[in-house]
């Protein structure tokens, strides 16, 4: 397992072809669920959205930035998607999406690894207040692993 001290990023940019193709992998749909089971304000930006305006983006227009770094066991590309749907008090929303591409293979085995997840604003016993799956446009795009 990489950590960010083990992995060096190139500079955000944007998507080239096969990065387009990569990301069409992500486990949105799924983490939705998953939270909305255990942490509901997890997605509350997309609270009012149904699943289908949630995934209303198209990869070749709403993925805007992507980075990627090589580790031991393949590649590892995050990727910034904008979503359509999104924009309230903290401006568009973005789901940063991390994915894995094994070496030597090619593109059909890409495989969807998480979504950053955040849990912030901790108290004094360290419980968290704050819970966002659907970052800012200023949040920048940097190695997570959940």
């Amino acid at each position: 397992m990489a950590s960010a001290e083990q992995v060096n990023f190139n500079d955000p940019h944007a998507p080239h072809a096969n990065a387009i193709e990569a990301f069409n992998h992500h486990g949105i749909l799924a983490s939705r669920k998953h939270w909305n089971i255990h942490e509901p304000q997890m997605w509350s930006r997309a609270a009012g959205l149904s699943d289908e305006e949630l995934l209303s983006f198209t990869i070749e227009e709403d993925l805007v930035a992507v980075r990627s770094g090589v580790v031991s066991y393949g590649t590892i590309i995050l990727g910034k998607i904008r979503v359509p749907g999104v924009d309230d008090e903290l401006g568009r929303g973005y789901i940063h999406v991390r994915i894995h591409d094994p070496p030597n293979r090619g593109e059909e085995d890409v495989m969807f690894h998480s979504i950053l997840t955040l849990e912030g604003e901790r108290d004094a016993d360290g419980h968290p207040h704050l819970w966002r799956a659907i970052q800012p446009e200023d949040h920048p795009l940097e190695f997570f692993n959940e």
